[in-house]
């Protein structure tokens, strides 16, 4: 049990990869906080954590909101005493050609995607700064890193993601806080389900492995930079796209 003793507050945590890194913490015995801003299925998700014999809490937070993230967390703290671990995971798509989208679809994402993730950083980075401990994930994308057809806002809140995370890493290492973000590429999750046979097939040979990720690859990810096993490990992408963009 890596992470016993430990809490964790993750953000989009209601359901696909944030449910699943939920789960992945709470095996190796973290008190979860399930925070969403949809509150019912932020509860049913808390309750199935407890089954895994940890504690759970729902709480709901729109983390563009720095105001009513800043209450959610407060909230957390009151009833669980602390956060050691903090998964930035809550994000939106709105897609679009460049040319076509709206500028309220371009406001909207990069608030949630990456206005979200300074306003989070910034509400728990101060309480880890006075315990002098802790990890910070932030969900990337490999579309921050190589970009998308029609979707230049996600790409732009994606790779702001990844350049946020580098910049916090330095400055809060001296504090014992780590910072990394995780880059899923092609993950299974009810978003891709959707999809035609067709549209999948053709996302398949542009990954090498020829399939796939699940939601649980990109939570063994956020489960390793958690635990004291990544503590040398900082301002990090641990890329998570079965070989389809191979940095140097």
């Amino acid at each position: 049990m890596k992470l016993k003793g430990k809490v964790a507050f993750i953000t989009g945590a209601a359901q696909g990869i944030g449910k699943a890194i939920a789960a992945a913490l709470a095996k190796e015995g973290a008190d979860i906080i399930v925070s969403d801003i949809n509150l019912e299925l932020a509860v049913q998700t808390a309750s199935e954590i407890e089954k895994i014999g940890v504690r759970a809490m729902a709480v709901k937070s729109n983390v563009a909101d720095y105001c009513d993230a800043e209450q959610g967390v407060n909230q957390a703290v009151a009833e669980m005493g602390k956060i050691d671990i903090l998964v930035n995971n809550a994000g939106i798509t709105k897609d679009g050609l460049l040319i076509r989208m709206k500028p309220e679809d371009w406001a909207a994402v990069i608030a949630v995607n990456l206005t979200g993730v300074f306003n989070m950083t910034k509400i728990v980075s101060t309480l880890m700064m006075k315990q002098r401990s802790g990890k910070i994930i932030n969900i990337a994308s490999i579309v921050g890193e190589m970009g998308n057809f029609g979707q230049a806002n996600y790409a732009a809140s994606k790779g702001g993601v990844i350049a946020f995370t580098k910049t916090v890493a330095r400055e809060l290492a001296s504090r014992n806080v780590c910072a990394n973000a995780v880059a899923p590429g092609f993950i299974q999750t009810a978003m891709t389900d959707k999809l035609s046979d067709e549209v999948k097939k053709a996302m398949l040979t542009q990954v090498p492995a020829g399939k796939l990720g699940q939601p649980e690859d990109v939570a063994n990810a956020v489960l390793f930079l958690s635990t004291s096993d990544s503590d040398y490990i900082t301002g990090q992408v641990i890329n998570v796209n079965g070989g389809m963009l191979m940095n140097t």
